[in-house]
């Protein structure tokens, strides 16, 4: 099977995944596919696992989403650079500092917002602002599933098929 061939019968696999039409055994292949697609992808960001961290989990897709942040002292609205199953990045005037814990509000399209917690967990200054990487506290596992499945159709969007 060709690479384009895999891709479109993963791509069928996944919106069937997004409508819950996959018998069980579908489910299984429809996740191994996450995972390989992942890791591929991994491999060309030069990204590697955490442990006890499967490949769909790591994978990071840039895409801008608002996002509302509750700061200790203030608020505000900011673009997601990228994305992942665990948080996201910004850029932001002035950066909390790494391990606060503050109240976000993520705008997910034809979806509801995400709201949870988030920590800091890396700040990178740069020309007149700085890079904040925030990492999801809490999340529970219905909204990491739909976190994982926009993760993919991200993915899924930008692969030229």
């Amino acid at each position: 099977m060709s690479l384009a061939e895999w891709l479109q019968t993963f791509r069928d696999l996944h919106e069937r995944a997004r409508r819950g039409q996959l018998a069980p055994r579908e489910i299984e292949t429809y996740r191994g596919g996450r995972d390989e697609l992942a890791r591929a992808l991994l491999a060309a960001q030069r990204l590697t696992l955490k442990p006890g961290e499967t490949p769909r989990q790591a994978l990071r897709v840039a895409r801008a989403l608002q996002v509302d942040l509750d700061l200790v002292t203030s608020s505000a609205r900011a673009i997601t650079i990228d994305l992942s199953v665990g948080g996201f990045s910004c850029l932001l005037a002035k950066a909390p500092p790494p391990g606060d814990e503050l109240k976000f509000t993520l705008r997910i399209p034809a979806s509801d917002p995400l709201v949870g917690k988030c920590r800091v967990a890396d700040v990178k200054a740069l020309a007149g602002n700085v890079r904040v990487s925030f990492q999801f506290e809490g999340v529970e596992q219905k909204d990491r599933d739909r976190l994982e499945t926009f993760v993919f159709d991200t993915v899924l969007s930008q692969l030229v098929g």
